[in-house]
């Protein structure tokens, strides 16, 4: 795997007037909270969380959430900022980020972004593009049509229409699905190419983005081992209790991996046993999509998970130079 050279090799610190912002990436299983918050007290940071489903209250295990006593140790940020009901796009989460590295940049500490969603670390570094406002009434036109025909039949449609997008976005991934048929209905151009135009050229951050690379099959055990703990830990009872509050399984958040295959099995649609061997599966899946996505970014600096901890610190320490 290529390794970028760090940013700090490249620029002394102080160079420009942007604040500094860190990144630490990875896929799910990789050891990223661990990692962030060893070098996070080594640096005097603060961790500002880019994983989607930790935004939500009510989400702790599945989620794999830093527990109160790592919270304790190092204050962290956009965590159970928002109930399941209550979904966060992307647009939403760059603002509340900019809110808070402004919020911690101005108390002259250091700042640490940490997550595996790809896109919304994406335009965090770079910028997004933002696109014509919502249409509900073509949004309820599309998802009706979705629950008619299904899913896949929207997806062929934006294939026809928008072949670059439709490779990029999964067959069952209603929510992006329906956004890029809009944003093509309303501007008569496709989506990847108001994105091509963009180019995620914002750059209102100064960043070094740390990568922790783990070896396939380490990966996929920690993944597994990581399933098993979550359910000694009590996941049937938090979804359970999710269900109980009327939050629905077939929508965002709780549609996620773990949450959804675990609801399965509590309203019979699963053996328990399918059920935790089918999250496991999504699950190693979903680290395959990270990777992949992970690896087609710039300027990441991959380091190797048995020396990460070392080596990004010292990446970090030169990029944010001297307290």
């Amino acid at each position: 795997m290529a390794t970028a050279e760090p940013r700090a090799a490249r620029e002394r610190p102080g160079a420009g007037t942007r604040p500094r912002v860190g990144f630490i990436v990875g896929p799910t299983g990789s050891g990223k909270t661990a990692l962030a918050l060893e070098v996070a007290e080594r640096i005097g940071a603060e961790i500002l969380n880019a994983d989607s489903r930790q935004l939500y209250r009510g989400m702790d295990i599945g989620t794999a959430k830093p527990s109160p006593e790592e919270r304790r140790r190092v204050a962290h940020h956009l965590i159970d900022v928002r109930w399941p009901d209550e979904p966060v796009d992307v647009a939403a989460f760059v603002a509340m980020a900019r809110e808070a590295i402004a919020d911690i940049a101005g108390r002259g500490r250091r700042i640490l972004v940490v997550g595996g969603s790809g896109l919304y670390l994406r335009v965090l570094r770079g910028g997004i593009f933002s696109g014509p406002p919502a249409s509900p009434e073509l949004r309820r036109e599309l998802e009706a049509l979705a629950a008619e025909r299904g899913i896949g039949f929207l997806h062929d449609r934006l294939a026809e229409v928008d072949a670059a997008a439709a490779s990029r976005i999964q067959r069952n991934d209603l929510y992006r699905i329906v956004r890029a048929l809009e944003v093509y209905r309303l501007t008569g151009v496709p989506i990847s190419v108001h994105q091509e135009r963009h180019r995620f050229a914002a750059g209102e951050y100064e960043t070094l983005t740390v990568g922790i690379d783990v070896e396939r099959k380490r990966l996929y055990e920690a993944i597994e081992r990581r399933f098993d703990a979550m359910l000694e830990a009590g996941l049937v009872d938090e979804v359970r209790a999710l269900l109980a509050r009327g939050y629905n399984p077939d929508r965002p958040p709780l549609s996620t991996i773990g949450y959804r295959e675990i609801a399965a099995f509590l309203r019979g649609e699963m053996e328990f046993q399918e059920a935790v061997e089918a999250a496991k599966r999504e699950s190693r899946r979903l680290a395959k999509r990270q990777l992949t996505w992970f690896r087609r970014e710039p300027e990441i600096l991959w380091v190797k998970d048995r020396q990460a901890r070392e080596r990004a610190a010292v990446a970090f320490e030169e990029f944010f130079g001297a307290p």
